[in-house]
């Protein structure tokens, strides 16, 4: 349930910062994409795909995070453990 929320409010973000790069405003020439209809297109897509994406990208993160503290923790023991018998 969360992850809907949080991914709701990933895509939103995305979405604005793109609709503000992407569709002109008040006397603003500079624009991405050819005309305003196209920009709003191109935020909401790329906003459901951040949306989407977004546990993924997060998950890779954590796993490779998780992994790396459990590699760290065994070669501790190991080093201890080594330490240990080259005391004896």
């Amino acid at each position: 349930m969360i992850q809907h929320g949080i991914g709701i409010v990933v895509g939103a973000v995305v979405a604005f910062i793109l609709l503000v790069l992407l569709v002109p405003g008040d006397g603003i020439t500079f624009r991405l994409v050819g005309d305003a209809t196209q920009g709003y297109v191109v935020a909401l897509v790329v906003g459901a795909v951040a949306a989407f994406l977004w546990p993924l990208v997060i998950g890779m993160w954590l796993g490779g995070r998780a992994r790396r503290h459990q590699q760290d923790r065994i070669e501790s023991e190991v080093q201890r453990q080594l330490d240990e018998d080259r005391d004896r």
